[in-house]
């Protein structure tokens, strides 16, 4: 059963196309990489998805309904939760009530329901420790993993994680690996954009890559990362 699925979706800025008439599907349980260069519109086509963006022309649909005017909160009730590239989180809280907000308003239950959901979160994503913190004070490592937990918290049956591992040391990025895997074998459908390709392709099943909005590959992670095509618009290597 596919959980999402794409259908001739696109977006423009201007005369900018940044999202080509993208169509794709993801079944669920499927850990799925976007990979692309700068520019390529995959920020925009996870806005798409999370309903930060309103797509000129194409459908969404999750779990068979096509969600593509709904709002972001909607979508986030639904199922489908994010982090964003640059934390966001809400600094002068803690990390813990950073949680019980992200989880009270993902699920839509008061703040006393979701204490115990939250506390489980922060063991799994190694925050326990830093629960009390203000979240202002929070190294990137710990920040990154606040991020996540903040998604977590809403309860997602998709999960859209933006270059989550961007910045972040060798031994700091293998700690979130280790969390990302995890929840993936949870049975959380994921789809990952990243530009740390050892981190992205430790975890994922496929990878799609986009080139000026347009999806050009779609495979498994070995047959992609050795495509010509993939080098040449990818990597930058002239075949």
């Amino acid at each position: 059963m596919n959980i999402i699925e794409l259908s001739g979706l696109s977006k423009s800025y201007g005369k900018l196309k940044v999202t080509d008439n993208v169509s794709l599907s993801v079944p669920q349980g499927q850990a799925l990489g976007i990979i692309g260069p700068n520019g390529a519109g995959k920020s925009t086509l996870f806005n798409l998805i999370a309903g930060n963006t309103v797509p000129d022309g194409g459908t969404i649909s999750f779990f068979g309904q096509n969600v593509a005017r709904a709002s972001a909160k909607e979508r986030c009730r639904l199922g489908i939760g994010r982090s964003f590239q640059i934390p966001q989180p809400f600094t002068h809280l803690t990390t813990f009530e950073n949680l019980v907000v992200a989880a009270s308003f993902g699920q839509n239950r008061s703040e006393r329901d979701v204490i115990d959901i939250c506390a489980d979160i922060l063991e799994r994503t190694q925050l326990i420790d830093k629960a009390n913190f203000v979240s202002g004070q929070l190294g990137l490592l710990d920040r990154k993993r606040l991020e996540l937990a903040r998604a977590m918290a809403t309860a997602p049956k998709l999960l859209l994680l933006d270059e989550i591992a961007g910045g972040l040391t060798d031994g700091e990025c293998q700690a979130l690996i280790e969390t990302i895997q995890s929840i993936h074998a949870q049975g959380i459908t994921i789809i990952w954009i990243e530009h740390v390709l050892h981190a992205l392709t430790s975890v994922v099943e496929r990878l799609l890559v986009l080139d000026f909005g347009r999806v050009i590959a779609s495979g498994p992670p070995d047959e992609i990362m050795e495509s010509r095509e993939v080098k040449e618009i990818y990597l930058g290597v002239d075949i």
